[in-house]
């Protein structure tokens, strides 16, 4: 069986864009959610508090030639790629030319600002805005395509547009198509730029945070007793997936491996989760490693601070894990990032791991007694070494993904 370890890793969230400077904020107490002054005008959106990633400009990041098909999605993506080639020392390579080399990736939507444009175009029959990248820059496949593009990328191309499982969906099947032979090297992960509307969706189903407007920073407070719903964030995560012999044999250093993954449907309701299959998803990643739930280090969990994903996913983890397995979410800290979730909780996860230490959930203070009584770990975070760690994410649709990393050996 061909081994997948990651040789490379970068990202961008609200905290920042280097795992030192995140480190320092989360150890400080720190958060990055907001009051958005700019939604004021948005009369009918009640959560006012998000968690953009303020400190990165999009605009003339590239060339305009390089760009001019890069909405901020992929603007954020194709940096998160550049920094995670570098760190592998494939940037400029000719391996990503070589057929063998390709991309699994994805977010929830494009980027939206053009699709304001068509919006105008149909009401008033005048092209505007609009020009021959406009598509390119709102269609679904936009950030594996922008990727495959800068880089050269001549191998297949995996779009996982799947709402909050885009990121983990990324990985997972970029781990298969190394595993089964069809690439030898796959840049992997999700990304989402910040727009009200991504907002208002959660909104209208009653699922984002209002007491939050109050108190910005302790607005997301996944599995408290006072949660009462989300805050929406932005940001990106990319990893290179690479075949264990190939990067042995170049010289690379593993930084970790992917030796497990599984996804699965509920199949019974749009948007309300369904702790049996989430728990399925689970124990289906731990077979595929061959694990057992005991090996398990820590979980990073979706704890996206609504009241009934937090509950169900909860019973969900303490059904397969019981309640000694030390519990975690990010989300507390810089938001939903929705499509970009699981490949930023990744790749600090894998920070963690070398850290051996793991943050705490931001804002926990008293669990809910509507949510298992697992090891959910507070206040200043919690010193382990773990030789392994499940990362777990749930998506609209009841898509349900469940990832499985291991200190590389």
């Amino acid at each position: 069986m061909r081994r997948v370890v990651v040789t490379g890793m970068g990202g961008l969230c609200a905290l920042g864009g280097e795992w030192e400077q995140i480190k320092a904020k989360m150890r400080a107490g720190e958060t990055a959610t907001r009051y958005i002054h700019e939604w004021d005008r948005l009369a009918d959106l009640s959560c006012k508090v998000g968690a953009p990633v303020d400190w990165f400009a999009h605009e003339g990041f590239y060339s305009r030639q390089k760009g001019r098909s890069m909405g901020r999605v992929s603007v954020m993506a194709v940096h998160a790629a550049e920094q995670a080639l570098a760190q592998a020392g494939l940037l400029d390579a000719p391996e990503l030319r070589a057929g063998k080399a390709g991309v699994a990736c994805g977010s929830s939507f494009g980027s939206t600002p053009p699709c304001r444009d068509f919006v105008t175009f149909q009401e008033t029959g005048k092209a505007g805005l609009l020009n021959a990248t406009s598509y390119i820059r709102m269609m679904s496949h936009t950030t594996p395509v922008n990727i495959s593009l800068a880089f050269g990328l001549t191998g297949r191309v995996i779009t996982t547009s799947s709402a909050c499982t885009s990121g983990s969906q990324g990985l997972g099947y970029g781990f298969e198509a190394i595993r089964d032979g069809r690439a030898d090297i796959m840049i992997a992960g999700g990304s989402e730029e910040f727009c009200p509307t991504m907002a208002m969706v959660f909104d209208r189903l009653y699922a984002t945070t209002s007491r939050g407007n109050s108190t910005p920073a302790q607005a997301c407070r996944p599995f408290d007793a006072r949660r009462d719903g989300m805050v929406v964030g932005e940001g990106s995560a990319m990893l290179i997936l690479e075949e264990r012999q190939h990067a042995l044999a170049r010289g690379a250093r593993p930084l970790a491996e992917v030796v497990g993954f599984a996804t699965n449907c509920d199949g019974v309701h749009i948007s309300h989760p369904a702790s049996e299959t989430q728990a399925h998803v689970m124990r289906e990643a731990l077979a595929v490693a061959g694990l057992s739930p005991r090996d398990i280090g820590f979980i990073s969990g979706h704890g996206t601070s609504t009241v009934a994903g937090d509950t169900v996913e909860s019973q969900a983890t303490a059904e397969v894990f019981g309640p000694n397995i030390p519990f975690h979410t990010l989300k507390g800290h810089f938001g939903h990032s929705l499509g970009a979730c699981g490949a930023i909780e990744a790749w600090l996860g894998i920070h963690m791991m070398h850290e051996e230490w793991i943050c705490p959930i931001a804002n926990f203070a008293e669990r809910d007694p509507r949510c298992a009584d697992l090891d959910y770990v507070g206040e200043s975070g919690r010193h382990l070494r773990a030789e392994h760690f499940i990362s777990n994410n749930f998506a609209f649709g009841g898509i349900n993904t469940a990832l499985v990393l291991a200190y590389p050996s």
